[in-house]
């Protein structure tokens, strides 16, 4: 992930479908890394909408996604993918509080400075 967002990626399937994943985070297992998608250009009403779990391999010199075939190994990674985000839920929302409060804390320090000065 960079600065800006997260990243998007166009994989192709065996039919030759193109998909727009969006990158969600990246986890490594058994010393095997394991990327977590969303379908970036699918509602996510639609049924087919949902975690996208590729594993890294290495072919040669580059770096190809592949469909984790390991049912064991799927299971492992969507649970750990689902407790870091559900960790970063409550980060951020943990921030969101924190900056609320210290909102109103300043707002209520710049009315007593006010109430002061009169």
């Amino acid at each position: 992930m960079n600065d800006y967002g997260n990243d998007f990626i166009t994989v192709t399937d065996d039919d030759g479908n193109e998909f727009e994943l969006e990158h969600l985070d990246t986890v490594e297992i058994s010393n095997e890394l394991y990327m977590a998608f969303v379908p970036a250009d699918m509602d996510e009403d639609d049924d087919d909408y949902g975690l996208v779990i590729l594993k890294v391999v290495t072919d040669g010199d580059e770096d190809v996604l592949t469909t984790v075939d390991d049912d064991e190994m799927l299971s492992i990674a969507y649970e750990l993918f689902l407790q870091r985000m559900s960790a970063t839920d409550d980060e951020y929302e943990q921030e969101n509080e924190d900056e609320a409060e210290d909102e109103t804390q300043d707002a209520d320090e710049d009315g007593d400075e006010e109430a002061d000065g009169e």
